[in-house]
């Protein structure tokens, strides 16, 4: 620990005489691409893949980020005080063998506040050579919400301020159509490059901005749907020895598997813009993105969610350690192969192969991937992973699938939700709180509803029908679906049990 104290923090001046050429060789570049999203998800992927490209000859620009959210600015002030570099670990088995690799990223050239430097953020649009926009702000972030137009104040959503950003870049460069960017939306939801056009556009018309911005956006912006797979985790929980070895400190360390997946709606063609496929990565130009979409969001992904809640309200705290589970392994094992598995409208065989590959990666020996970070949005997570699983193996066999209203359950158990310190908590069945990173309306909806309930004002059945008639959390009233409210109630009621 002593060396680490000792140790300076990441910099340019840091760098071996390799990777500091290819650092400062890169800086040299134009920013080309724009990230919304300062995560360990991006950071992991998106940023890798430009990285890589770059060292194969065919990219050839930086990256600016910045947070959609103004939670964000504590990681944007770190990567400045990096000179925007991290380090990414790639640990993991591939192909059979074992893979373990260190790489510091260097593609990040400008890190931008927008709640602090919102007239750096709009100058961002007279940049003639920035052509791509990727961002990644949780499904939850891909939402429209109403907001006044303003130049002078910064706006709080993601589509919002994009919004703006192309405005400004329309009438700077006087509409020119040569100027539109390829936006690559890695959010996961279903058609989501259309989705976030359709968010622009609604707000372009809230605006009552002209006729010609519209068509602009419309006929010269490419809004691409696109489907990503990683495991990104963030910082080893052994992190400290991993500074003391690499022989500087690094506050956004990052960790990744060696799988990575990007299927991009779109002509091959567009890889001349981006040219990752041509840099030997797992990218994919497809016509028809939805069969990617629907295994990974629900295989994948709808495991994660369901883990997470199972995971956190019974002591586990990574993905690994609920796999590894004897119990509750089992049940998120038979989840996906029992529940998931047969409600994917896909053939049998290929979902049976997908989904024991996902279970492999689920076990990746040198990843840690928390669950309190897969909890983030949780509510939104499920309406998009889980309740299409739900819906669709309740209308197929007739009944209810066991293990995901368990996960429902133990979702609307720990999300008890308590105000503490600035921030949000939930319960779990030892007494221990985790942190909750939510939509505030969700949480404070919660919170009162757990609050009747213990003051008397509603019964525990009353507590599941007010939450699962909440359309504005699950876009239906989920008491409409036969036999639900029953279920959840009687998981819940084994869970309190337990707790007592």
């Amino acid at each position: 620990m002593d060396n680490v104290k000792q140790a300076s923090l990441l910099s340019l001046e840091q760098l071996q005489d390799s990777e500091k050429k290819q650092a400062e060789a890169l800086r040299e570049q134009p920013v080309k691409v724009l990230q919304f999203g300062e995560g360990n998800f991006l950071r992991g992927f998106a940023d890798w893949m430009l990285q890589h490209s770059f060292k194969q000859g065919h990219f050839r620009g930086t990256v600016a980020v910045t947070q959609p959210r103004p939670t964000g600015r504590m990681k944007l002030e770190r990567l400045r005080s990096q000179d925007g570099l991290y380090t990414l670990l790639t640990r993991g088995v591939q192909n059979g063998e074992q893979v373990d690799q260190q790489e510091v990223i260097s593609v990040i050239s400008r890190m931008i506040d927008p709640y602090e430097e919102w007239n750096d953020f709009l100058a961002l649009a007279e940049h003639p050579e920035l052509d791509i926009i990727i961002s990644n702000t949780t499904e939850a972030g891909l939402t429209y919400t109403p907001t006044p137009y303003s130049l002078n104040e910064p706006m709080l959503s993601f589509p919002a301020k994009l919004t703006l950003l192309m405005y400004c870049r329309y009438q700077f460069f006087e509409g020119a159509g040569d100027k539109g960017w390829m936006l690559l939306p890695c959010e996961l939801i279903e058609r989501n490059g259309e989705r976030l056009q359709e968010i622009v556009l609604m707000h372009a018309r809230d605006w009552k901005l002209e006729e010609g911005f519209i068509a602009w956006v419309q006929e010269h912006n490419l809004f691409l749907n696109s489907l990503v797979d990683r495991i990104v985790p963030g910082a080893p929980s052994d992190a400290a020895s991993w500074q003391a070895q690499l022989g500087y400190q690094d506050q956004m360390l990052n960790t990744a598997e060696p799988y990575h997946l990007w299927v991009i709606q779109g002509p091959a063609s567009l890889d001349e813009r981006l040219p990752l496929q041509r840099a030997g990565l797992n990218v994919h130009w497809v016509e028809d993105l939805a069969p990617y979409q629907l295994r990974k969001v629900r295989l994948l992904n709808g495991t994660h969610t369901l883990m997470a809640s199972i995971g956190l309200v019974h002591g586990c705290q990574s993905v690994r350690e609920i796999a590894e589970h004897a119990e509750w392994g089992a049940e998120a094992r038979k989840a996906m192969l029992e529940e998931m598995v047969p409600a994917v409208p896909l053939p049998a065989q290929e979902m049976q192969v997908y989904a024991s590959e996902v279970w492999e990666r689920f076990l990746n020996p040198f990843v840690e991937h928390r669950l309190g970070d897969i909890c983030l949005n949780s509510m939104s997570k499920f309406r998009v992973r889980l309740l299409p699983t739900l819906k669709a193996y309740h209308e197929q066999f007739e009944k209810l699938p066991e293990k995901v209203v368990k996960a429902l359950a133990c979702l609307i158990f720990l999300y008890d939700a308590q105000e503490q310190d600035g921030g949000w908590s939930g319960r779990t069945l030892d007494g221990a709180r985790v942190k909750l990173s939510d939509d505030e309306g969700a949480l404070r909806f919660m919170q009162s509803s757990w609050d009747e309930y213990r003051n008397g004002a509603v019964s525990r059945s009353g507590l599941i029908q007010r939450i699962l008639g909440n359309e504005e959390l699950w876009g239906e009233d989920l008491n409409e679906i036969s036999g639900l409210p029953e279920a959840v109630w009687a998981e819940l009621e084994e869970l309190e049990l337990s707790q007592s």
